[in-house]
């Protein structure tokens, strides 16, 4: 069995930055989006999704508000709103992806 040769070290590696694979991009588009930017398209896409996550946050301070005022019936009731409107949310991230797999086979 032969020795292996010695190991000469490649780059360092950069932790803020993706790794470059050869023939891989890891974004379809030329420029870095910003949050916002990326928000605003992820909203157009899908926009059943932020509505969902803002009636699953209102259910749930308005049902620990309920909860701190002492009335058990309202706030069992708007927890089991939340459940609802996360099960929503859910179902239109899930139809989000069934739609975008749809176009990108078309």
């Amino acid at each position: 069995m032969a020795a292996p040769g010695p190991v000469t070290p490649g780059p360092p590696f950069e932790p803020a930055q993706p790794p470059v694979i050869e023939g891989f991009s890891p974004s379809i588009y030329s420029t870095q989006e910003s949050f916002k930017e990326k928000f605003l398209r992820k909203t157009r896409e899908n926009p059943m999704v932020p509505i969902g996550c803002l009636g699953t946050a209102a259910a749930l301070t308005y049902g620990l508000y309920c909860f701190h005022r002492g009335q058990s019936r309202r706030s069992q009731l708007m927890m089991r709103t939340r459940i609802a409107a996360q099960g929503f949310t859910v179902a239109a991230i899930l139809l989000g992806l069934a739609a975008s797999a749809m176009r990108s086979r078309s």
